[in-house]
């Protein structure tokens, strides 16, 4: 162990300051004075991307937050930890971003998918074992956005107006349970303000909670380029700012220290966590990092990735038509060909490959299964899927013409920041289209600049303009242009961009067909199947970082297509491929719902296990399902200001009569719940058992839930178990109950009690316990 003090006094003011702002994008400063190596840091939520924002080292792709998360199974989440764990010691990184603990406050979030649920205990329980599987191996974890970041909406300005009790009950809980359960060695401040208060500058929330009352002896760093102040944030107890170099630290801070605006014990308050942080990654000396680790492709890996998103994926009806025994199974839908398998945004992973749905279940039912093409569900042009460009190559070039770098890629897009073409004058893509013959494509490119094309003997230029410099805007939703040109098999399609601006790109894809046309094709396959599985669902226009949702309904005319499909076919399944709740005008009408997530690089192989019943789709939701756009909260701030006006009566704790409520799932077998009992330990419910028998011819996997009903405050999880039982079978399931939630803020802390509740999701409940004892048990 490094002596931490001793590091600490070899170190004068300024070289001090200088560890405090990153060296890079992704990277801290070394200080070899001290035997301090280079710190890397990654995003990954959902796997370890690396320091490319585009296209940088291949990585497994896990399921999004909220299909891990629908598991409801701590050991889960802690494998899920260990996993990426020794993805980031692949590749040498110290600090891994995530995972991220915001709350699922309204549905029409962006970024929901990369967050695990609607409740607070859950999502604490869930990050602080994700937190340990990673710890533990000595990769430090990093939950984030600190705090009241639940929209995405002007979220480098706006201020959440949280009053004290909601803060307390619902947005610092899950933070309190992983600081105080996990003890992670960093965590991440927000871009918003609370109550008017920069979170990079909040000291009462960070002096005085995290740190002070929960005992928080780790980092505090910045989300990117969220610092705005020095002193502010040096005193309000902000130790890290991200990235570098650059930003308001640096040589200010300096300045504000011998101005006296900043303590220097106070600069070294922070770079003591600093050294703490680098000494438990062991970034002091040479680390030995492991080799030897399964890569992202390996069967071990592929095993745990698709293991991890068929359990999470949830039944939501079935009338017995799941799991499918058919012989004639008719595959419907654009997500089947093109399956989305993770969200947008800085969680973006490269994955070794994605299983589309319609491959994984072509593996299993050979020429059972039909296969066909539906309607559009993208409003924005995407990267060419793998197959239709090859020998795709990226070369970047100085001011006056001089090749920089060329390199052979797999994709024909790239980060024109934060990556390896940062700096390029210019950036060249070019690649050879795949087709069996001549076709007429739609030919293009995507992002800011100024962009020359030349295909098929034609040169087009054109100016794609970033009008408001917003990152977001250049990263996550780069303007395009596109042309339909007549190609043949090998043809070369070169585009040229000068003044890039983050992400650049070609676009190759078929000219899309009418929506009519589509229906037609889908609904001729389904009269002539057993069985119709229809795959709609989001994509990460919807599902992204920096924007959130206008309408919770499907994207495109996909509402159409079910209803159509479901009228012709003898038997209707439909797969969501999305992470959050969508609007079902056609759920009557089909037999069952398969709610997919995004389920990661195996999500086609993943989701045939569960259709066919390899794997059980035991999920339980995640996030309480809206009947329609009018009932989710607004995620969109007036005058600046997020209202939480909803206090603590988030997601079920709200609602009254909801599509689907948070803890639903059907699973493929049936239960019983006998008797109930409740024990308590300082007026708080301890220990519920309940007698649990799997009623089904299937073994299945149950969640217990147990609710709090307190007279004058909102219903509330305090408890849940996870129980396998075989077909046929009994278990006395017992579930440890939070005395966390049993509690209520006023002045401090206060006992809340209430009535019991033992349910599978607030409309199944099973079992009342009326009135909390005192003591002892009933």
């Amino acid at each position: 162990m490094t002596d931490i003090e001793e590091a600490l006094t070899g170190l004068d003011l300024e070289r001090k300051v200088r560890l405090l702002t990153g060296a890079a994008l992704f990277a801290l400063h070394p200080e070899p004075a001290i035997g301090l190596a280079a710190l890397k840091v990654s995003d990954g939520p959902t796997g370890v991307r690396g320091a490319e924002l585009r296209g940088g080292t291949i990585a497994a792709l896990l399921p999004n937050a909220t299909l891990l998360a629908q598991h409801w199974d701590p050991e889960l989440a802690r494998e899920v930890g260990a996993l990426l764990a020794d993805e980031a010691a692949a590749q040498q990184v110290h600090v891994v971003l995530g995972p991220t603990i915001n709350l699922h406050r309204t549905p029409l979030g962006g970024r929901l998918f990369e967050a695990y649920s609607e409740d607070p205990l859950l999502t604490g329980v869930l990050a602080a074992a994700y937190v340990r599987g990673l710890q533990d191996k000595g990769i430090a974890a990093t939950p984030k956005h600190f705090v009241a970041n639940e929209s995405e909406t002007e979220r480098r300005t706006a201020s959440s107006v949280v009053d004290e009790k909601a803060l307390r009950e619902v947005y610092l809980l899950p933070f309190e349970v992983v600081v105080e359960d996990a003890r992670p060695w960093a965590v991440m401040a927000a871009y918003n303000r609370v109550n008017g208060i920069a979170a990079t500058d909040h000291a009462e929330l960070v002096e005085g909670v995290l740190k002070g009352e929960w005992g928080f002896d780790g980092l505090l760093m910045s989300d990117w380029f969220a610092t705005k102040s020095t002193a502010e944030s040096a005193n309000g107890g902000l130790d890290l700012v991200m990235p570098g170099p650059g930003g308001p630290w640096e040589e200010r801070l300096v300045e504000a220290v011998r101005a006296g605006e900043v303590a220097e014990s106070t600069v070294d308050e922070h770079v003591r966590r600093l050294l703490r942080l680098a000494d438990r990654v062991g970034a002091f000396g040479e680390r030995s990092w492991p080799t030897g680790l399964p890569a992202p492709d390996s069967p071990r890996r592929r095993e745990q990735l698709r293991r991890f998103a068929a359990g999470g994926m949830t039944v939501l009806t079935n009338s017995g038509v799941l799991p499918l025994d058919a012989q004639e199974v008719a595959l419907i839908g654009r997500p089947a060909l093109d399956t989305v398998a993770q969200g947008g945004g800085s969680a973006g992973v490269r994955p070794p490959h994605v299983v589309s749905i319609a491959d994984g279940l072509a593996a299993e039912l050979g020429d059972r299964l039909s296969v066909v093409d539906g309607v559009e569900v993208r409003t924005r042009h995407a990267a060419p899927a793998p197959g239709v460009l090859r020998n795709i190559r990226a070369t970047t070039f100085d001011a006056d013409g001089e090749v920089l770098a060329v390199r052979d890629v797999e994709i024909a897009e790239l980060a024109a920041y934060g990556g390896w073409a940062q700096g390029a004058a210019a950036i060249e893509l070019s690649g050879e289209v795949v087709l069996p013959g001549p076709a007429r494509l739609l030919v293009g490119v995507r992002g800011f600049g100024a962009w020359t094309v030349e295909v098929a003997g034609e040169r087009y230029e054109e100016r794609l303009a970033w009008a408001d410099g917003v990152v977001e805007e250049a990263l996550l939703k780069p303007p395009a242009w596109t042309t339909e040109v007549e190609l043949s098999p090998g043809d070369r399609i070169t585009a040229t961009v000068r003044e890039a601006a983050a992400l650049v790109g070609l676009i190759t894809q078929p000219v899309p067909r009418p929506a009519a046309a589509a229906i037609d094709a889908a609904v001729r396959a389904a009269r002539e199947a057993d069985v119709a599985v229809v795959v709609v669902g989001l994509t990460e226009e919807q599902e992204t970082e920096g924007f959130d949702k206008t309408t919770l309904a499907l994207p495109g005319e996909q509402d159409a297509l079910v209803a159509a499909v479901a009228a012709a076919a003898a038997r209707t399944v439909v797969v969501v491929n999305a992470a959050t709740p969508v609007l079902m005008p056609w759920l009557e009408q089909v037999d069952a719902v398969l709610w997919a997530g995004l389920p990661g690089q195996e999500a086609g192989a993943a989701v045939a296990a569960a259709l066919l019943g390899h794997v059980e789709p035991a999920g339980r939701l995640v996030t309480t399902f809206p009947r329609s756009d009018a009932d989710a909260l607004t995620p969109v701030p007036v005058g600046g200001e997020l209202v939480y006006g909803e206090g603590t009566a988030i997601g079920y704790r709200g609602a009254t009569d909801p599509l689907f409520w948070f803890g639903h799932g059907l699973g493929y077998t049936e239960w019983r719940y006998g008797d109930l009992s409740v024990s308590t330990r300082d007026d708080a419910v301890d220990v519920v058992s309940v007698r649990l028998d799997n009623a089904g011819n299937r073994d299945g996997r149950e969640v217990v839930q147990v609710y709090l009903r307190p007279e004058l405050e909102p219903v509330r999880l305090i408890g849940w178990a996870v129980a396998d039982v075989a077909a046929g079978s009994s278990a006395l399931v017992e579930v440890r109950c939070s005395p966390r939630v049993q509690r209520t803020w006023s002045d401090g802390w206060q006992p809340l009690t209430g009535d019991v509740l033992v349910a599978r999701g607030l409309g199944d409940v099973r079992a009342v316990h009326v009135r909390v004892p005192r003591d002892g048990q009933d």
